[in-house]
């Protein structure tokens, strides 16, 4: 069972400084810096103590579509509509390398966990790995019939997550360089994937106002999310695996109870489209960005506990909707939002639903099922 919520999240901080809609944000690893990537083609590195100065770093072309930084804090990787990956030293000289990476937008750039090597995607229809400290390209993976909009290291390092244009998600093996499995159930196109922190899991959120949760193991769904009233434009994994934080343009950020598989919070702060969402690496803070040009840092105030035991945790979510056999999918009415504005940022708990016994029997029917099902998964 995941922990109550002491407090309800709460926006800390407010950065003004891009001229155009925000398309990423990423925290470091310590948290005291968070960056930012814009249409107005700037990075931007936010200091988290109060009254410091950002830094703005100038340099690409064009968009920047996406920003990571890599496992030790020390190097900042950008993505471009340029083409192009930069890769910064974040600090007030703000000096980088650049190379041409792709034919095309460059859409996603993400650190293995050992920093050694990093993935991109692009318009161009390809995932591509690279080598950080000499940036030579290693290979290529090209099954997608379309635009990648996104590619990520598992956190191990042994698998890549990709999700594209095509409507698919595909996970690759990083070593045979083979595709071993396509998700074809958006019914849209995938906008975001990441791997749950224990590895086992993928969520993916699509134009078609979903989120999706898979078991990479046995490539069963294991949780579908219709909450969204727009397309879902990012997605992130609280470090402890217990939560689900998504963006949309529907101008709301959602966080998901995976454990409960239940919306907890609906957050209203930006004018517009949500377009990025991150956690923090030890799950305290999360950031927001949106098309109304602001950066947004909240506090979670859940799962407030010793981080090194949690994220030893790493507990996948519970199975709630599965795709083999015929269990319903119960799509339970969320309550409409109470309105938004700038002003007062409203963190809104979820409201509870009264359940009809028959259907709250149906239900501890279904789950008797899936865990008889679970069981003998494992005896086999």
């Amino acid at each position: 069972m995941a922990a109550p919520c002491p407090e309800d999240p709460s926006l800390e901080r407010h950065f003004k400084g891009h001229r155009d809609a925000v398309t990423c944000v990423d925290f470091s690893l310590n948290t005291k810096q968070l960056a930012s990537g814009s249409m107005d083609s700037c990075l931007m590195v936010w200091h988290m103590k109060p009254q410091s100065r950002a830094y703005r770093f100038a340099g690409h072309k064009d968009a920047v579509t996406c920003v990571n930084f890599s496992p030790s804090g020390h190097l900042l990787a950008s993505g471009s509509r340029d083409k192009t990956v930069r890769i910064w030293i974040p600090n007030v000289k703000g000096e980088s390398t650049v190379f041409r990476a792709h034919t095309a937008t460059v859409r996603s750039v993400h650190f293995c966990s050992d920093g050694q090597s990093f993935v991109t995607a692009s318009d161009d229809k390809t995932v591509k790995v690279w080598s950080t400290h000499r940036q030579k390209f290693l290979f290529s993976l090209s099954q997608h019939i379309n635009w990648v909009r996104c590619a990520r290291f598992s956190p191990d390092g042994r698998l890549i997550v990709s999700a594209s244009d095509d409507k698919t998600v595909k996970l690759w093996d990083k070593t045979s360089r083979e595709c071993v499995h396509s998700y074809c159930e958006h019914g849209g196109f995938v906008t975001s994937v990441d791997f749950h922190p224990s590895g086992t899991c993928i969520a993916a959120a699509g134009m078609d106002n979903t989120v999706k949760v898979w078991d990479v193991r046995t490539h069963r769904l294991l949780q579908h999310y219709q909450l969204h009233s727009a397309a879902v434009n990012a997605l992130s994994f609280h470090p402890s695996g217990n939560y689900l934080l998504t963006a949309s343009s529907d101008s709301t950020l959602k966080i998901l109870d995976l454990m409960e598989g239940r919306l907890l919070y609906t957050l209203h702060g930006h004018q517009g489209p949500a377009t990025t969402v991150a956690f923090s690496r030890t799950g305290e803070y999360f950031a927001s960005g949106g098309s109304d040009e602001q950066v947004m840092v909240w506090k979670s105030n859940f799962d407030v506990v010793d981080y090194g035991e949690v994220i030893k945790v790493h507990r996948p979510p519970a199975p709630l909707a599965t795709s083999s056999g015929n269990l319903p999918e119960v799509d339970f009415p969320v309550p409409p939002g109470r309105g938004r504005s700038q002003e007062s940022v409203q963190s809104q708990p979820q409201e509870p639903i009264s359940v009809p016994q028959t259907l709250t029997s149906t239900l501890e029917h279904i789950v008797g099922q899936l865990d008889v099902l679970t069981q003998a998964g494992v005896a086999q």
